[in-house]
């Protein structure tokens, strides 16, 4: 099987006016740079200007580290206030994952990553539990258990010191919350902002707390549903990048509305981390917008 054509990647936004999209096609074209999609969407309420564009790296002289030293300058003659990445698909991205007892988001992300659906590099899986240790290493990745104590503050912040120095280590694109139930410190959230992905279900803030799915049962939820979100100091509250639903119906038990919810979150969160990994997810502000 032939491998996927090496493209780079732009994703831009700065304050709209016009002349934007002009500025950028003639610096690509200048330099002999073939555009092979490109998305672009203003914000009315923010006033606000995005732009995502994949260039065939072949089409341009130099690599892709001259293209960001070269794109700098146009960005800076579009708008101080711009925020721009230039990436390269031939560069492949690194993922941790972080887990806790429940295993239907990791045994989804690793199916999709043996099978190559997702390209990408597991660098390594980090759990609070050990229960996943065996289905990780039959993947040939590295496991790490790090124990959250309960009712020891000074134990939980060693622990959380433990698994940033494990994920710190890979440097990763992306650092999932594979039902992680460990809620990040502020430190951590400012650390890893802008790529550490969460997977709740539908029902916050609605049904908070124990057993949510039969708070959602006995009150006659016709839909389950889940979202993939980015992760910030604010509980549950990030940027949102992907949703989905579920029908439920009136016959389904407890059981049933947890085995939907179980497979909409699969399903949201893998979307969700490849939009990242991919560079489609532009964040501004609380919102985002995808390309």
């Amino acid at each position: 099987m032939s491998s996927p054509e090496r493209r780079y990647v732009i994703t831009f936004g700065c304050p709209d006016r016009t002349g934007i999209i002009a500025r950028i096609s003639s610096f690509l074209a200048d330099n002999g740079g073939w555009i092979v999609e490109a998305a672009y969407h203003t914000d009315p309420e923010t006033g606000w200007f995005f732009t995502r564009q994949e260039v065939r790296a072949d089409s341009l002289p130099f690599g892709v580290d001259e293209l960001r030293t070269q794109f700098a300058e146009v960005a800076s003659g579009l708008g101080a206030q711009s925020t721009w990445t230039v990436t390269d698909t031939g560069v492949r991205k690194r993922v941790v994952i972080l887990a806790s007892r429940e295993g239907h988001c990791l045994y989804d992300l690793l199916a999709r990553v043996s099978t190559g659906e997702l390209d990408v590099e597991v660098s390594a899986v980090i759990a609070n539990h050990p229960e996943l240790g065996d289905i990780t290493r039959a993947h040939g990745i590295p496991f790490h258990h790090v124990p959250f104590p309960v009712n020891d503050p000074e134990g939980k912040q060693a622990a959380f010191a433990q698994l940033r120095q494990l994920v710190d280590k890979h440097d990763p694109h992306a650092v999932v919350l594979a039902r992680f139930m460990q809620i990040l410190p502020p430190e951590l959230c400012a650390a890893w902002s802008g790529r550490t992905i969460n997977i709740h279900h539908s029902f916050l803030p609605s049904f908070i707390g124990a057993r949510p799915y039969h708070q959602a049962h006995r009150r006659g939820v016709k839909l389950v549903g889940a979202t993939c979100h980015y992760v910030t100091a604010d509980l549950d509250a990030g940027p949102i990048i992907e949703q989905d639903v579920l029908r439920v119906h009136h016959g389904d038990s407890v059981a049933d509305m947890v085995r939907k919810g179980r497979d909409i979150e699969k399903v949201v969160l893998a979307r969700g981390l490849r939009w990242h990994l991919e560079d489609r997810v532009l964040v501004h502000g609380n919102q985002t917008v995808i390309f």
